[in-house]
């Protein structure tokens, strides 16, 4: 019997068009023999729209923007959506394809647990945590993880009292640092400072993104990432390099122009790896992870590894880094898909024997 496969993509997300190619790669490389795929598109204006059941690969993103002739309400969605007109679920699991805030945050995932539907990824607790730069970087921190230092700030302390903003990054981390919104994935709205005025720019940039911003130290350092795959024991894959031809790894360097090189294995030590893959695997469980995780770190000279951030719903196309990690390791995109499918089962069976009652 087929696993009938509900896509969800899109998003009312700086992301969306992300979103959009990851979509096109997943149904492009699912076994249309094993899967039933039912894909439902959320618009940039956030309206649910549920197209007709994909027997075939589409060939064009815009094949999967549908109209608005099914559009339903949030108070409906599981009805309409996710039921047939019998009452019926009409998916047995969810892969939400989302990027970014709504949907990469924890928002969806909790409509999915009120729904009692099992889905591919992390849950809430991991997806909001994640998606939010600080929180994330606090539990490191509680954890034992090395980190680069940091501060935030919110929008209205900024608005307040630039110039005693700046000071405080000044003070705390020199020059040059890193803004970034604090809730966004992709590298948007990222900027690298090397003086105030600089600073005052990205400031202003980060926070048409988010309300809250956080700034961190500049370091010479390797850029390498691992991916990591599974529930309550984790496996890692390869290590991978990421060196950008730009200052750093921006959105246009990762997602337009391919400005970028991956070094997929990394050149590093057998004893610089098991140190990556054992932090890769410490910050997986310390948010409490599930399903897939890309970790990424900084790599100094002297063989210090510090954990930049983890990503909960890493970019999933077959050129991404996380298929290519899993691709160097022996996994290729659909197994790594149908692993993913598996591991949402089997957390979904698991919490139905929690108790409710007593």
């Amino acid at each position: 019997m087929k696993i009938k496969l509900g896509l969800l993509y899109g998003g009312k997300s700086a992301e969306h068009q992300v979103s959009l190619r990851t979509a096109l790669a997943v149904i492009e490389a699912l076994d249309h023999e094993k899967f039933e795929i039912h894909p439902i598109y959320i618009n940039e204006k956030g309206e649910w729209i549920k197209g007709s059941q994909l027997t075939e690969p589409v060939e064009r993103v815009e094949d999967l923007k549908f109209s608005q002739t099914e559009t339903s309400s949030s108070t409906a969605l599981s009805s309409t959506l996710f039921q047939t007109s019998d009452g019926k679920e009409s998916v047995d699991v969810v892969f939400p394809l989302l990027h970014g805030p709504n949907g990469e945050d924890g928002t969806v995932q909790g409509f999915l647990e009120l729904l009692n539907l099992p889905y591919i990824g992390n849950g809430v607790l991991a997806s909001s945590a994640g998606m939010d730069k600080v929180i994330m970087k606090d539990i490191f921190a509680h954890a034992g993880l090395e980190q680069v230092k940091y501060v935030s700030f919110i929008k209205s302390e900024w608005k307040d009292a630039q110039e005693s903003v700046y000071k405080q990054v000044e003070s705390a981390l020199g020059y040059p640092c890193f803004v970034k919104p604090a809730n966004l994935g992709s590298s948007v709205g990222i900027s690298k400072c090397t003086n105030m005025t600089e600073l005052d720019k990205a400031f202003q940039e980060a926070f048409q993104f988010d309300r809250k911003v956080i700034i961190e130290e500049g370091v010479t350092a390797r850029e390498v990432e691992i991916a990591v795959l599974g529930n309550d024991d984790p496996k890692c894959s390869v290590a991978g390099e990421i060196v950008p031809k730009k200052d750093f790894y921006d959105y246009k360097a990762k997602y337009e122009d391919g400005d970028t090189g991956l070094i997929i294995p990394a050149e590093i030590t057998e004893e610089e790896y098991n140190l990556l893959s054992e932090k890769a695997v410490q910050a997986f469980k310390s948010l409490d992870c599930s399903g897939l995780v890309r970790a990424d770190f900084f790599l100094t000279k002297d063989g210090k590894a510090m954990i930049n951030e983890v990503n909960t719903m890493p970019g999933f196309t077959p050129v991404s880094m996380f298929p290519l990690l899993w691709k160097h390791t022996g996994m290729e995109y659909p197994q790594l898909i149908e692993r993913l499918v598996q591991l949402a089962i089997e957390r979904h069976e698991e919490k139905q024997s929690i108790k409710y009652t007593f």
